[in-house]
């Protein structure tokens, strides 16, 4: 039952974008589209659950000296992995993310799970805090590049849903992520006092 409160709380009470205000480099930068967000949430989704694990089988092993460069070393390893995989598999999506996948190596949203659950935690509850956190930021990513999207281009997964002559080309450039993300933040807040 731990184990569920710890994937949870990633969604609605710890929301890394909504609640917390982590992450939010990736999160204006990407989420032109529905596609860019998913990408990167399930990028970040894989380093959080993959570090967070590793970090709790090692954190007695880690003199407290070189405890956050030796965390940032594990983070950076799986950034690689997920950065070939993905230029490998995916290079249209790995070409329009750009920079903000190497970027989750200094993610404070990871490197902070890392320090405040997965050094103190053991690896189940570390594997479950990692993928809530995770999926958390990814429907937060998915939601915010698809209402971008949808005002933006009348598409959502590049599906056309109305034609182009009733779009606001406003949501897709950088003053609509600010736009879009604090009604979203309202809206969220609300939902949380009722």
């Amino acid at each position: 039952m731990n184990q569920w409160k710890n994937f949870s709380k990633g969604f609605l009470k710890e929301n890394p974008v909504f609640v917390l205000l982590l992450g939010m480099c990736p999160t204006l930068g990407v989420t032109s589209s529905a596609i860019n967000g998913l990408g990167m949430g399930l990028a970040t989704t894989f380093v959080l659950l993959m570090s967070n694990m590793v970090i709790s089988l090692v954190k007695n092993q880690i003199p407290d000296k070189v405890r956050i460069p030796s965390f940032i070393v594990i983070i950076a390893a799986f950034v690689t992995v997920v950065q070939l995989v993905m230029q490998a598999y995916v290079p249209s999506l790995y070409k329009s993310l750009g920079l903000f996948i190497p970027l989750i190596v200094v993610n404070c949203i990871v490197l902070g799970r890392a320090e405040a659950f997965a050094s103190k935690n053991n690896v189940v509850s570390s594997a479950f805090d990692g993928l809530g956190i995770g999926l958390g930021f990814t429907f937060a990513l998915v939601l915010l590049g698809g209402i971008r999207e949808v005002l933006g281009s009348g598409k959502l997964f590049n599906i056309t849903i109305y034609s182009e002559n009733y779009v606001t080309l406003l949501f897709v450039l950088a003053p609509g992520a600010f736009i879009v993300l604090g009604y979203l933040i309202a809206i969220i807040n609300r939902i949380k006092k009722n």
